[in-house]
């Protein structure tokens, strides 16, 4: 009989074990912003690069006294980060205080993703569906 208890112990512990695991999975791909592992990937890749861009620009502001355009600092050799990632386009707002650079999805590819990203000068990022 103790034997038969130990047993059901174990598997009862291994079931409440797996179901927390899963629910850490799907919470953490639901973090990283897409419904699936590859849409999670793709977002960490584009939130990745629009922080190289807007350190680029923080960096150009440093030695120049002024922000620059996504061209300007690829020409000056600030970025080598491509302008987009699929299904992702980046760009760079301008304005007197400061920058926002932006990511645009283009299309809809159902995967959750936002249809917009964005980083500004203080690197907070913004999202919009």
């Amino acid at each position: 009989m103790g034997r038969v208890f130990g047993f059901l112990s174990l598997v009862l512990g291994l079931a409440i074990g797996m179901y927390v695991y899963s629910r850490q999975m799907q919470s953490s791909a639901a973090a990283a912003g897409g419904n699936t592992p590859k849409a999670a990937i793709n977002m960490t890749g584009v939130k990745t690069d629009l922080m190289g861009i807007a350190s680029a620009e923080r960096q150009y502001f440093t030695s120049e006294s002024k922000y620059a355009s996504l061209d300007e600092l690829v020409s000056t050799h600030y970025l080598s980060v491509a302008r987009q990632r699929p299904p992702y386009i980046y760009a760079v707002e301008l304005s007197s205080g400061g920058f926002r650079v932006v990511a645009t999805r283009s299309g809809d590819d159902g995967s959750g993703v936002p249809a917009q990203i964005s980083v500004d000068q203080d690197m907070e990022f913004r999202t919009s569906q």
